[in-house]
């Protein structure tokens, strides 16, 4: 039972830093994808833009003219990317803080495909998925048995980066948990206070209040 979890837990990792699909997006969408990625991780992006065909009703490669504004923003709201690319290609970053990384792209003009639709193809890798192996050994020189042995490291520190996110995450929600937990008990006791001292002005005006009544 614990061999068949562990294997669960390493695919889950595995699958976890990977992401492919498509989606459709007009003149002046905007898309965004949140990854949460650990610090020090490579993180790669590829993707394809397809302009939609009305006599087909199917979507072709784009024209040259039309490209991607992507922007990706990190934890803390800061774009460490910015720009223009064409209708295809490859991006590539690192990232510097743990945590909800966030990737936009939307077309960058409103005005050459008059109101086509464009499908975008994104696949998204993190990791160790993020490296290109082929061109690693081939700069390197590495032969099989070291690039299998690059791989596994590389694996290995990616699980590593990932059980330390983890516990990043832990730490931050027992933090916002106690800080909560906080705010209810100040809560709860100024609520208290503001009773006793309503009670008390009640006690004095009901007292002051018979009181008159009595010189009455």
């Amino acid at each position: 039972m614990l061999k068949y979890l562990c294997y669960f837990l390493v695919l889950s990792v595995v699958f976890e830093y990977s992401l492919g699909l498509y989606f459709h997006i007009g003149e002046t969408e905007r898309k965004c994808f949140i990854e949460e990625i650990p610090d020090e991780t490579a993180i790669l992006v590829n993707y394809k833009v397809e302009l939609y065909d009305p006599r087909s009703q199917g979507f072709m490669p784009s024209s040259p003219g039309i490209g991607m504004h992507v922007e990706v923003r990190d934890p803390d709201d800061k774009t460490i990317l910015s720009r223009v690319y064409s209708s295809e290609g490859r991006i590539s970053f690192t990232s510097q803080t743990p945590g909800e990384h966030v990737i936009c792209l939307y077309s960058n003009s409103t005005a050459w495909f008059s109101g086509t639709q464009l499908r975008v193809h994104l696949d998204i890798q993190v990791g160790e998925h993020a490296i290109d192996y082929a061109n690693v050994a081939q700069k390197e020189k590495l032969t099989e048995l070291q690039l299998r042995i690059r791989q596994l490291y590389d694996q290995v520190d990616a699980i590593t980066k990932e059980q330390n996110y983890q516990r990043y995450r832990e730490d931050r929600f027992r933090q916002t948990s106690e800080s909560t937990n906080r705010r209810v008990l100040w809560w709860s006791l100024i609520q208290t206070a503001i009773l006793l001292i309503m009670g008390a002005w009640q006690m004095k005006h009901l007292k002051s209040f018979f009181e008159a009544k009595k010189l009455v």
